[in-house]
């Protein structure tokens, strides 16, 4: 994920101009002061959304929006609970959760990410280190569990997560920071008859017509205020090797921006 000036056009090329402020979100290469890419990538950023915030949503914003709207529609009323609750989504998921009404329960692993959490709009907030998240998540929901949980640290949660689902509880594995996900079978899914998915933002997002509709719908949110993407570091793009080594130890809270 970038933010950028448009520097040249090449021929053909509508609806951008020389000057536009613009960002992006592919699979690879990010990492570089200038880009030549095809114009379908882009979206023009609104005047309330900076380029330090442009470069920490697109891929983690997009996320959230998906996962929130389509990979499971949350509704008024639901419990959710999110693990990693002070990473970069998980900052940005909090808020979008509340704006929707959701009860929301989230994990991580120190009193400092956890009030992080609380203040992006978590009503539950669960040390993992210290608590057995499934024990409190059965304790807040009074025993009934949760309608979906989004889970981004994989291995070491999983296993738990399907645990604090309710009967036809949706399993949403979006990432694996503890290593992948080994030995699950769909047999684990016949306690409360659930679902499970392996959601990837490029799949949301293949169609022109997608990534436009859901960046207008992120880019609404953070511009009306709604949800805030205000936890953000800047780090030289040099400095890139240790900023991973300390994503790696999960030593970061919220995303973290390279500056050229």
């Amino acid at each position: 994920e970038a933010a950028g000036v448009v520097e040249a056009l090449g021929p053909g090329v509508k609806g951008l101009a020389v000057g536009d402020r613009v960002a992006y979100v592919l699979k690879t290469g990010a990492y570089r002061q200038r880009r030549t890419l095809d114009a379908a990538h882009l979206v023009k950023l609104p005047d309330g959304v900076s380029d330090d915030v442009a470069a920490s949503v697109m891929l983690k914003g997009l996320t959230a929006q998906y996962l929130v709207t389509s990979t499971y529609e949350v509704k008024a009323g639901d419990t959710v609970l999110v693990h990693a609750a002070a990473g970069g989504v998980g900052l940005l998921i909090g808020q979008w959760l509340k704006a929707l009404g959701a009860t929301t329960i989230g994990t991580a692993g120190s009193a400092q990410k956890l009030e992080l959490a609380r203040a992006h709009g978590y009503s539950h907030v669960i040390n993992y280190r210290e608590q057995d998240f499934v024990s409190v998540v059965k304790e807040i929901t009074g025993g009934r569990g949760c309608e979906v949980v989004y889970d981004s640290v994989g291995h070491d949660t999983w296993r738990g997560s399907l645990k604090c689902l309710k009967r036809f509880g949706m399993f949403a594995n979006f990432g694996q920071s503890s290593g992948l996900i080994r030995d699950f079978a769909l047999s684990d899914l016949a306690a409360g008859s659930l679902s499970a998915c392996r959601p990837t933002l490029f799949d949301y997002i293949a169609e022109r017509s997608d990534l436009e509709r859901r960046s207008a719908d992120l880019f609404a949110r953070l511009t009306s205020g709604e949800v805030r993407a205000d936890t953000i570091a800047r780090r030289p793009l040099e400095e890139a090797a240790s900023v991973h080594a300390d994503l790696e130890a999960r030593r970061t809270v919220g995303a973290t921006v390279l500056v050229p």
